[in-house]
């Protein structure tokens, strides 16, 4: 069963394209089955607007962007009801302690179906926006990867501690503009001890982590996460979805193929997807539930094909 669990459209962001409705068309037309749509939070701090995007948006208008999102979600659940399952869901943003109560805020208001949760600030800056910017981040922090990588973890687990997101987004996003993407967190004990933690905690509460296939379009040589931490999550019982964090309809379901070669050469017998029906697995989204597709049974689906 082909699902994605973190997509965006270009009519709710900026650095986006195509219409929410072409997206899920795409999906429908390359067989997907479960297409969560997950367009960003608002944000409700002028410093925190990306740059050149307070040239088209406030921190009003992103909250007026994220109600408009929610109705045309709505609308197109039921329109497409019987093509695809469409969940319902929101990537939430982690800047600062203060980010819970927006958070929690927007959970009341808005009857989501998932979300997923990321980190894209250490220091309140932005890691992954573009290089000038992350070495703004690493500079804050001590002028090294290292330093910068420990505390984005410890970013992420203050996120994980207060939210426990069913989905969490790009587990190791940090690497995107460091020096070395491809280096192993391992050579760190540090870094690599605070990663364990983070899944550790992970999976006692029962959260799996995404495979995130736009690592690969964006020239890395495997997806979010890598595979060391992949292995260190199973070993603990941890899940696992898959996601293409679609920017636009020419990535949706982009590198399916190596993602799931990927799977088998690291051991994940099994993928989970998130479904609306009876059975609950988080009571904060009463309905939505999680069941799981063997690798060789996914790999028999006519998205294959």
């Amino acid at each position: 069963m082909p699902f994605s669990h973190h997509s965006h459209s270009g009519q709710f962001c900026g650095h986006a394209k195509n219409t929410l409705e072409e997206m899920v068309q795409t999906a429908i037309t390359r067989k997907m089955q479960v297409f969560t749509l997950t367009e960003h939070m608002p944000r409700d701090q002028d410093e925190d607007l990306y740059p050149g995007e307070a040239d088209f948006h406030t921190c009003a208008s992103l909250f007026k962007n994220f109600d408009d999102y929610y109705r045309e979600a709505v609308r197109l659940r039921e329109a497409y009801a019987s093509q695809i399952h469409l969940l319902i869901g929101v990537e939430i943003d982690w800047i600062r302690p203060s980010s819970q109560q927006l958070i929690e805020g927007l959970f009341e208001k808005y009857q989501l179906d998932v979300f997923v949760g990321s980190v894209h600030h250490v220091y309140t800056i932005p890691i992954d926006y573009d290089a000038a910017l992350y070495e703004k981040a690493r500079s804050r922090g001590g002028a090294t990867d290292e330093r910068l990588f420990a505390d984005y973890f410890d970013a992420q687990y203050e996120m994980l501690e207060a939210l426990k997101p069913p989905v969490v987004g790009h587990f190791d996003l940090i690497r995107l503009k460091s020096d070395d993407p491809e280096r192993s967190f391992a050579t760190w004990d540090r870094v690599w001890q605070k990663i364990l933690r983070n899944l550790e905690f992970i999976a006692k509460y029962g959260g799996v982590l995404e495979l995130n296939s736009a690592a690969l379009r964006k020239g890395m040589s495997e997806p979010y996460p890598k595979a060391e931490i992949c292995k260190a999550f199973l070993a603990k019982g941890g899940r696992f979805v898959l996601s293409d964090d679609s920017h636009g309809v020419d990535q949706v379901g982009l590198n399916y193929g190596r993602v799931l070669d990927f799977v088998e050469d690291v051991g994940i017998p099994t993928l989970c997807y998130f479904r609306k029906g009876e059975e609950t697995t988080d009571e904060r989204f009463r309905g939505i539930s999680t069941s799981t597709v063997s690798l060789s049974d996914l790999r028999k689906h006519a998205f294959w094909t």
